[in-house]
């Protein structure tokens, strides 16, 4: 039987010219890449930074594209996306990084996107209780870019790679993001 993943830890690379973006997510022994933010690691994050913020927070909850992969196995709380879910990244709103339904007119990212970065989504209680407007929303752990670029703050890990360890994180897992 294949051990539970309670914690991920997520590290910057060693930079290389041009890749401060790399990262490492380590996981139950294994050592996995991904990208992170175009700022890298920050202590203080600021919406609109590119950074990915330092800290230890939990995945609270997914989210997934019911018409693009079946429901994956896992144990954290799980729903099926929705064409009309997004994001509010708008610090003057009173839902900022709240989950809102689209139409808005306040600021906000689109959940159902084309590109698949999205088809897999982990959401993590960065700045959720207390919430302070201005310090970062939408901090996700989620699909990986073709194109193998920055992400905007979140973490992003190749598709299968995500999909073969969303079974093995426990319920609760914790997440450290570290320099």
């Amino acid at each position: 039987m294949t051990r539970l993943i309670r914690k991920l830890k997520v590290r910057a690379a060693p930079r290389l010219p041009g890749q401060h973006h790399r990262g490492l997510v380590l996981a139950g022994g294994l050592a996995i890449p991904c990208q992170l933010g175009r700022s890298n690691i920050v202590a203080s994050k600021r919406e609109g930074d590119g950074a990915t913020p330092r800290g230890r927070y939990h995945l609270v909850a997914g989210l997934f594209r019911p018409d693009r992969l079946p429901r994956p196995a896992t144990r954290l709380s799980l729903r099926a996306l929705r064409h009309d879910d997004g994001w509010c990244d708008d610090a003057s709103d009173r839902r900022y990084n709240r989950a809102l339904r689209l139409p808005s007119r306040a600021g906000h990212e689109e959940l159902w996107r084309g590109d698949g970065v999205y088809d897999i989504i982990l959401i993590t209680d960065h700045n959720q209780r207390p919430r302070q407007r201005g310090l970062g929303s939408a901090i996700f752990l989620h699909i990986s870019h073709e194109h193998d670029g920055p992400t905007a703050g979140c973490i992003a890990l190749e598709r299968q790679t995500l999909r073969r360890l969303l079974p093995r994180l426990a319920q609760g897992c914790r997440l450290e993001i570290e320099r």
